[in-house]
């Protein structure tokens, strides 16, 4: 009988267990994906009711999953690094019932890097002089590969014009003879060429129009990013970068410059990378605006000459913001940080040189104890004083007598209840000693480890927490201890001393 119910209550428990299992649609190839590919599944429980399904852990991955269980997915083309090759990716599952039954199952997928070919858009046309050395570098920031591959540059050999020669960097060079650029007024050459990804080699073509310079015309701008009104802090840097390009040839660049408004900006700020290509950084620094005025707009001119003195410019205005100076007041922090520390450190330095001297004192207190006694003699009743004479004439002496009883007793007494303080007064002392030097030791450890980074001393709670300590280093209790006045002064510690000490101390 207990066999069959211990069977049937085992069959109950498998029959329950099977069916709150969850079970995935597709059984082959869910769990094994491409960046960018797409798919789809159906999660299902092994119920007759069917739960409420939710999913843990997606966050980021953008992922598609109701509470019917229809689960779908494109993973992004920028989830695995090109180096990384494979990612592995893991969510839950979670189904629950409305009876309260609940069932996880774990999703592990894993995502493979999927190579994409190099993006070329519409190139700026490139124009050309009569037999001059005619250079046009393929700007990169029309060329590039979606996952950061490095790029090699391939001509189609059938189609270059003779002359013509592309570097694997993308630099063309041509110095056209005079039937070719005549052929150029009327007909442009479009010239494809071969961008490949490495180490993939996924190619992509692309075209540059080459046409003829007939005027000479002013040097081109573009500037990166393309806005021309910027608003920043003064701690904050801002960085554009210039490209500048000249139909005659880009030879025809002169100089590249910047006039600002404003004389503390230097003209260093402005770095010439190539004659095409420059780049200006600048941070205003915490002192550029008055705190009275709160923000300074400043204006930057940036200009382009070639050899006839033709000229582009483009002006871009920043508002900078006036911002509190968080070095300084890092430093002030810190400061107030490790003061905090030094005070305590002092205190409990002086308050173990103040427990031994107590120990000593409560030591010879007790070796006092079993070396000191007195004699305690007192008188009972006494009935008189008389002279009592010897009967001997020869030996005539006359001694006094004292009639009654007399009681004498020896005791031992604690040598510090006679001589100096009490033990007792030793012990209590040694107890407060103890106590302040305890409490200091447990809020300087959780101050230290709290505050040991910069941005938690920025935290709205420092100067409150750092106030919990001067109560306890000036202890009214101190006073009792009778402490050296001439030790109170705080010693200028190093850090190295400090962490040995309070072990979460930061000395930055």
């Amino acid at each position: 009988m207990r066999f069959w119910l211990a069977f049937t209550c085992l069959l109950l428990i498998s029959l329950i267990s099977t069916a709150q299992r969850l079970e995935v649609s597709d059984s082959t190839g869910w769990n094994y994906l491409q960046e960018g590919q797409e798919f789809s599944f159906k999660i299902y429980a092994l119920d007759s009711v069917a739960p409420y399904f939710s999913l843990e852990g997606a966050s980021g991955y953008k992922m598609q999953f109701d509470s019917l269980g229809n689960f779908s997915w494109n993973p992004s083309y920028d989830l695995v690094d090109r180096l990384e090759k494979q990612k592995e990716i893991n969510v839950i599952v979670q189904a629950a019932w409305k009876d309260g039954r609940r069932e996880r199952k774990p999703l592990n997928f894993t995502i493979f890097h999927q190579n994409r070919p190099p993006i070329v858009e519409d190139l700026p046309i490139f124009y050309v002089k009569q037999s001059s050395a005619n250079r046009y570098q393929i700007p990169s920031e029309y060329v590039n590969d979606p996952d950061g591959d490095p790029l090699v540059f391939k001509s189609i050999q059938s189609q270059l014009p003779e002359g013509v020669v592309l570097s694997s960097l993308g630099l063309l060079t041509w110095t056209p003879s005079r039937n070719q650029f005549n052929n150029l007024k009327n007909n442009p050459l479009l010239l494809e060429f071969v961008v490949q990804d490495q180490p993939e080699k996924a190619e992509t073509r692309g075209k540059i129009k080459i046409a003829q310079t007939q005027l000479d015309l002013p040097p081109e701008m573009l500037l990166v990013p393309g806005d021309t009104s910027f608003t920043i802090k003064e701690d904050e840097r801002i960085n554009l970068k210039l490209y500048v390009s000249d139909p005659n040839g880009d030879d025809n660049i002169t100089s590249v410059g910047f006039v600002p408004s404003d004389s503390r900006i230097s003209e260093s700020s402005l770095v010439q990378n190539t004659s095409v290509q420059s780049e200006f950084t600048w941070s205003p620094g915490y002192y550029f605006v008055e705190e009275v005025d709160k923000e300074r707009n400043v204006v930057l001119t940036f200009f382009a000459l070639d050899k006839s003195q033709n000229k582009v410019q483009k002006k871009v205005n920043i508002k900078v913001l006036d911002a509190e100076n968080m070095e300084e007041k890092d430093k002030a922090l810190y400061q107030k940080y490790r003061n905090s520390l030094i005070q305590a450190k002092s205190l409990i330095d002086l308050l173990d040189d103040n427990n031994e001297k107590l120990s000593k004192a409560y030591k010879k207190a007790k070796k006092g104890k079993k070396n000191r006694s007195i004699v305690n003699a007192s008188l009972g009743a006494t009935t008189g004083l008389a002279p009592v004479a010897f009967a001997q004439p020869s030996t005539y002496k006359t001694v006094s007598a004292i009639g009654g009883t007399t009681v004498l007793t020896m005791g031992t007494l604690e040598a510090t209840e006679v001589i100096g303080k009490s033990k007792s007064d030793i012990l209590e002392k040694m107890k407060i000693n103890v106590d302040i030097r305890n409490q200091l030791q447990l809020e300087g450890d959780n101050f230290a480890r709290k505050y040991a980074l910069k941005s938690s001393r920025r935290n709205k709670e420092f100067d409150p927490d750092r106030d919990k300590l001067l109560p306890i280093i000036n202890n009214q209790k101190l006073v009792i201890l009778e402490l050296d006045a001439s030790k109170r002064t705080y010693s200028n510690y190093q850090s190295k001393e400090l962490k040995k000490t309070f072990p979460d101390f930061s000395d930055q």
